[in-house]
């Protein structure tokens, strides 16, 4: 290995690069989800929103109406100061047709010193947008919707993306 003087003449941006061996490009990070990239097959993101649902159904807690914190319980959507309860979104012309949508059960947030209700904050819906199969009838070209006329819809799924409450924050 032979070493070089560098010349004296060099560009500002050069003097501030690091000495020794230059690292490899890192590819870029992916910032955004499309549909195109399936980290899982479809069905089975579909089949772990039935999961859910079914665990919900069958949960043998009663249902969630109280504005309280539950530090005894491991989901977080109990312990948080913004607490939620689930309810089943039902949409028959959708691919599931059941997925579990957030309910905040405050109006305000539990001051975490009290542990009571304080109305000066407000708890807010997350929203998370997820992919979804929308019955799509042949000739018509609108989601959902049969043709006019004799002839039957055929059935057909366009996957699209759905706006669905996810879980409950608190904001000042």
């Amino acid at each position: 290995m032979v070493l070089v003087p560098e010349a004296k003449d060099q560009s500002k941006a050069a003097k501030g690069r690091r000495r020794g061996p230059a690292r490899p490009p890192r590819a870029a990070p992916a910032l955004a989800w499309s549909l195109d990239d399936t980290y899982t097959p479809m069905e089975d993101y579909e089949r772990s929103i039935q999961d859910m649902v079914r665990q919900l159904r069958n949960s043998s807690e009663p249902g969630d109406t109280k504005c309280q914190v539950n530090l005894q319980l491991w989901r977080s959507n109990q312990r948080s100061l913004s607490p939620w309860a689930y309810s089943i979104n039902h949409d028959a012309t959708r691919i599931p047709a059941d997925i579990p949508e957030a309910r905040c059960l405050c109006t305000g947030c539990i001051n975490p010193f009290t542990m009571q209700e304080d109305r000066t904050m407000a708890s807010i819906p997350i929203y998370s947008r997820l992919p979804v199969r929308r019955l799509l009838c042949q000739g018509t070209g609108k989601v959902g919707r049969k043709p006019s006329g004799r002839k039957k819809c055929h059935k057909k799924y366009q996957t699209v993306m759905e706006t669905i409450a996810v879980g409950c924050t608190c904001i000042f």
